[in-house]
């Protein structure tokens, strides 16, 4: 075994175990082990991704080295190693862009519990990517969940604690569902590691064997990943949890975690069920339905909103629905459209949350639309990168949003049925994309006339603010990337998809 194939394994561990041992430290040095930790993790991916690349085949990781169903196994392919390289980046850029903001907004006392959490939520997020055991990946569901509250409510104030409550709720709700399938399954097929399942499911099949059970364990799994996942209507939770909590919280949340859950669900789709057996099934018309319905109701909810941070977090409502949408589509072009969106959305998302706080710096803190008139102008680089986060929204070409748009809108070619409502979907959504985020870019461009010198607002230069601006200016690199360089990406996908089979 080559060292490198132990990576996957040591990243686990290695954020498991940085959490605790940031309590015991102050918050300067628990600062610096955070940091430490994800350029190391960063490193490690990378070096997983190339050897995965280089062999062309994924490889499982014996954990103790006892097989199955004693021991408990990783698997590592290319679309694993691809998104944990990813969420690292992502983590690393959010963490980047909120040190201003996390100074300022925590207690002294509660910071290094902060990086405890992100820890913990990164150590979550790694697994459910590398884990080939199903209750493995609801045990560190669990473990997610509860690092997400963590973020959300560490500002301890009313909003963030009645934020969390929610998140928890609805959570907790998800966690039962996805619970519920899982043991369902494991009654139907005696296996709880995700290859032995899918030749049992195979088995079934075939036979035509408990066809209801598979079905109702199927579905309860996809929906309590998609509640999870703020999939509408279940949403609610979202804009407070989103609008309220710090910007690193905020950015991570929107660009993160949600889509752990998701790529669960893409691994429950291609290795524990068959996709095939999926898309013949009635659960991706539902997908399909609330997708499509999510795309439409979070923009209209968006442009009803008059708080910048509460209009980008309805706005990742409209773009979970993307996904959905695209798995409700039932083809393999249409969720590597969706895996792609996952990309791209983390990539904007958290470029805009970052940006937004740029812009609120330099009105005075509020989060208004009618205090960021002229904000453009007060803080140029936070300006320019929430218009390219805008954009790439829309859908403009160049930019990350577009690939995904015209993905989606390419794979819809090959659904009859659904043709049409999929690409009336996409036309409105667009538009209402376009209303309130080219109507925001407007208004922080927009003379503001006597509006600054009345409220004391301030100007602020890349020299003010050098760790956001450098965030800032990695992620609008990062989207350009994404959208002038897709088809390598695309590639990876579709290799990646391939591999889980």
């Amino acid at each position: 075994m080559a060292f490198v194939q132990n990576f996957p394994f040591m990243s686990i561990i290695l954020s498991l175990f940085s959490g605790p041992l940031s309590t015991v430290m102050d918050r300067k040095k628990a600062k610096i082990i955070n940091t430490a930790v994800l350029l190391i993790l960063t490193a490690m991916s990378a070096a997983v991704l190339v050897y995965v690349m280089g062999t062309g085949e994924s490889y499982v990781y014996t954990m103790g080295h006892f097989p199955a169903p004693w021991g408990n196994e990783i698997r590592v392919g290319v679309l694993e190693a691809a998104m944990a390289l990813f969420f690292c980046v992502i983590m690393l850029l959010c963490m980047l862009g909120g040190v201003l903001e996390r100074e300022l907004e925590l207690e002294e006392s509660k910071e290094n519990l902060y990086y405890v959490m992100v820890n913990l939520l990164l150590c979550s997020l790694l697994a459910l990517i590398y884990t080939n055991d199903l209750f493995t990946a609801y045990v560190f569901v669990e473990i997610n969940t509860i690092s997400a509250c963590g973020l959300i409510m560490i500002k301890q104030n009313g909003r963030t604690i009645e934020a969390a409550t929610r998140y928890m709720i609805m959570s907790l709700l998800g966690s039962g569902l996805l619970l519920l399938g899982i043991c369902f399954l494991y009654d139907l097929t005696g296996h709880l590691l995700m290859s032995n399942i899918q030749q049992q499911v195979r088995i079934l099949q075939e036979t035509g064997a408990y066809h209801v059970p598979l079905l109702v364990s199927l579905g309860l799994m996809s929906i309590g990943l998609a509640i999870k996942s703020a999939l509408f209507p279940f949403h609610t939770w979202l804009p407070d949890a989103y609008g309220y909590s710090t910007v690193s919280s905020a950015a991570i949340l929107s660009s993160l975690v949600s889509k752990g859950y998701i790529f669960l669900l893409v691994k429950i789709f291609f290795r524990v069920i068959g996709f095939d057996i999926v898309k013949n099934s009635k659960v991706v018309n539902v997908l399909f339905v609330f997708g499509i319905a999510g795309m439409i109701m979070g923009s209209v909810s968006a442009i009803r909103e008059n708080n910048i941070r509460r209009m980008i977090a309805y706005s990742s409502v409209a773009q979970i629905g993307y996904i959905y949408m695209g798995f409700g589509l039932g083809t393999t072009d249409s969720v590597v459209a969706s895996i792609y969106h996952i990309v791209s959305h983390a990539a904007t998302k958290s470029l805009l949350f970052v940006a937004a706080s740029g812009i609120t710096d330099a009105s005075g803190d509020s989060t208004s639309f009618f205090d960021l008139t002229g904000a453009g102008y007060r803080n140029k680089l936070a300006g320019a990168a929430f218009t390219v986060g805008s954009l790439s929204m829309v859908g403009i070409p160049m930019f990350s949003g577009f690939i995904s748009k015209l993905l989606f809108a390419q794979s819809a070619l090959e659904s009859v049925n659904k043709m049409l409502p999929t690409l009336i979907a996409l036309a409105i959504s667009t538009i209402l994309n376009a209303v309130y985020f080219l109507k925001t870019v407007i208004r922080i461009y927009a003379p503001d006339r006597k509006l600054a010198s009345e409220k004391h607002f301030r100007t602020i230069t890349m020299a003010d603010q050098p760790q956001k601006a450098a965030a800032l200016i990695l992620f609008i690199i990062l989207n350009l990337a994404l959208g002038l360089s897709s088809q390598p990406v695309i590639r990876l996908i579709r290799s990646g998809l391939s591999m889980f089979s």
